[in-house]
């Protein structure tokens, strides 16, 4: 996300001084694209109506369905590749959790009461868990990344921005498609595409595709098959989708289904304290494996899980079915319904440390007699399930000088999480350890309810070039928690926030449009299961103050957008872990603030016919305000803004 602060300033120069060649040369209207050298118009949803992105006073960086098809993006943390100030990294141990950031804001913990500071959406529906976030992606019209908080539109949780994932609709002609790809690790994948057509020369008409992806392991497990190597993924995804129009009404239900099976990553092992080496070591003694511990990158080694888990793989499935209701009551107002329900089930392994069966002397913890058992650094397994249900109802307008969107949105969800872990606590010498199986179990509920509104104005000043934007997000939220292991904890807690949004914009000439904006957004608060108490924490808040330029020339063979922004953000959720005679504990309080600013900068250029150039420059640098720490010898607070570094 960090790039040299001298390429922020040459991507701002340049673009700048690009900006006012552009106001030059386009005086006059620009054309439509007459030739295959002229770049084609791009439509975005960004504003919950169809407008050119040229148009959209949002950073956005959007791909069409070719694009994808010819990148072969077949899962989603393969766009931050291709997009300015994103991150997207798949979490340690499960196969569908990911960790999003947009502009440095995002969330690492996967625990299923943390919300994350970036929207996904899958065809207007909220996707809650980063959990099952990482799902093949098949059957996509298009992709678009919304940089900047989306608070007024898209709702809570989006500080950072919002992924929307838009499917391809049903073709009204009979097609089939299929596609074979092979690469290293021993990957291959097969995808079929159907479209029906119009059924019986009626209003329906319907598409069926489906993936299916294999890959062995990057790393050789001698103990398993190299199908089950670390690394290891064997999927499969459908999507279906059934549409009906019926003269000024729409409905179109969607399903989708991902299967994903395989070995979590590799972990290893690259420092230990003495007493610790020395304890793990000594197994070979015992008939155990040898003790994996080195800076070195191990090709071959004998991972397993068995002392905990007989298990070799990770399984995760998510299923969902949205409807999705239209009705136009005349050529400028249309009523738009959007019902979801989604479920998620993911049970993984992992074996943090990579080592075999270990084994080694243990001490019974409450007769303290020694025996020889198998023993372990760290490893373990969990479950997580999650299913939510939405709804959400849309009103928009059109006129000659007005464009709004009116709405209501309604969310509930439930959440159950099962984690055992197994280690080997050593004793202070290295001759003994004690094994500890701790248990984590919970479930909670969240609802969410919302109004919103958006409206845009072109007033009749300065050649209907202006257009002013406001909007307003009101939302309510209650969340309720019950801890069973390791300690008994119950209770809830409830969070208010409003969001909003004003943004004035100024097409220059045909061809360059220059905007600002000032926007919110807010991450919802939360209970943590992990504290042995009711932990609640409140919401985070984020103010962007933005400037951008969307500007196309040279005969619509080159377009390049900027943007520069400056983002506050209160009431930081900080991860602590609090030391006290009972042990330790992680706590989450509200006590950081901190500052982002930086620059985005995209350019397509068609060089020739069959030859587009495309490339993009993000630079972010985020720095702490405040960040306060209580310290645990004296019992204050401290303010360690200096010191703290941010999640990378």
């Amino acid at each position: 996300m960090r790039r040299a602060p001298i390429s922020f300033l040459l991507a701002a120069i340049t673009v700048l001084a690009l900006a006012e060649t552009a106001g030059r040369a386009y005086a006059q209207e620009p054309a439509a694209p007459s030739s295959a050298s002229q770049l084609g118009e791009v439509v975005v949803t960004a504003r919950r109506r169809e407008e050119s992105l040229q148009e959209t006073p949002v950073a956005v960086t959007a791909f069409s369905g070719a694009q994808i098809d010819r990148l072969n993006i077949q899962q989603i943390d393969r766009i931050s590749q291709l997009t300015p100030n994103l991150a997207i990294t798949e979490q340690t141990a499960s196969l569908s959790a990911s960790t999003i950031h947009i502009r440095g804001i995002g969330e690492q913990n996967p625990i299923l009461t943390s919300e994350s500071g970036v929207g996904l959406y899958l065809d207007g529906v909220y996707v809650a868990r980063t959990s099952g976030a990482i799902f093949d992606l098949v059957d996509l019209e298009r992709i678009e990344v919304l940089r900047g908080p989306q608070g007024t539109l898209f709702g809570r949780n989006t500080t950072g921005g919002a992924i929307q994932l838009v499917s391809r609709a049903p073709a009204r002609e009979f097609g089939l498609q299929g596609k074979l790809g092979y690469g290293r690790f021993g990957e291959w994948y097969a995808r079929m595409q159907l479209d029906t057509g119009l059924l019986a020369d009626g209003p329906l008409r319907a598409s069926l595709a489906y993936l299916h992806r294999e890959r062995d392991g990057y790393v050789d497990n001698t103990l398993t098959p190299d199908g089950q190597d670390p690394g290891s993924i064997d999927t499969d995804a459908i999507r279906a989708t059934l549409r009906g129009d019926f003269g000024k009404f729409t409905a179109n239900y969607a399903f989708d289904y991902n299967d994903r099976r395989g070995s979590p990553m590799f972990f290893q092992l690259i420092a230990a304290t003495p007493d610790v080496r020395d304890y793990f070591s000594r197994s070979p003694l015992f008939g155990g494996s040898s003790f994996l511990l080195s800076t070195q990158r191990a090709g071959t080694v004998q991972r397993t899980e068995a002392a905990v888990t007989p298990r070799t793989e990770s399984v995760s499935r998510i299923q969902g079915h949205a409807l999705t209701l239209e009705q136009a009551f005349t050529e400028n107002l249309m009523v738009k319904s959007i019902t979801s329900y989604r479920d998620m089930d993911v049970d993984f392994i992992f074996g943090l440390s990579g080592n075999g069966r270990l084994r080694g002397v243990v001490l019974d913890p409450l007769t303290f007699a020694a025996s020889i058992d198998e023993v372990t650094p760290i490893q373990g397994f969990q479950n997580d399930r999650q299913n939510q249900f939405s709804q959400e109802l849309q009103l928009l307008g059109h006129g000659a000088r007005w464009d709004y969107v009116l709405g209501a949105f309604y969310f509930r969800e439930h959440i159950d999480t099962t984690s055992n872990q197994f280690l080997t606590f050593v004793l202070p010498g290295g001759q003994a350890g004690i094994n500890l199986r701790p248990q984590s179990i919970f479930s909670g509920k969240s609802e969410s309810v919302a109004v919103f509104g958006q409206i845009s104005y072109r007033p009749s000043v300065l050649q209907d070039r202006v257009e002013v934007t406001g909007g307003a997000r009101i939302t309510r939220d209650r969340k309720s928690l019950n801890v069973t292991a390791p300690a008994p904890v119950s209770g809830s807690d409830d969070f208010e926030q409003a969001s909003w949004l004003a943004s004035l914009d100024y097409k220059v000439t045909d061809s360059a449009m220059i905007y600002g904006r000032a926007t919110t957004g807010y991450k919802s608060g939360g209970l943590n299961p992990a504290a042995g108490f009711l932990n609640s924490y409140g919401p985070e808040k984020a103010l962007t103050l933005e400037l951008g330029l969307k500007s196309e020339w040279l005969d619509r063979r080159l377009r390049a957008n900027l943007a520069l922004f400056h983002t506050t953000y209160d009431d930081l959720q900080v991860q602590q872990f609090v030391a006290g005679t009972g042990g330790s504990q992680s706590l989450f309080v509200n006590a950081g603030e901190a500052r982002y600013q930086g620059v985005e900068l995209e350019f397509v250029a068609r060089v020739l016919d069959r030859l587009t150039l495309e490339g993009s420059l993000g630079y972010t640098d985020p720095r702490y305000e405040s960040f306060e720490f209580r310290d645990p010898a004296s019992n204050q607070l401290l303010n360690v803004a200096g010191e703290a570094k941010f999640p990378t």
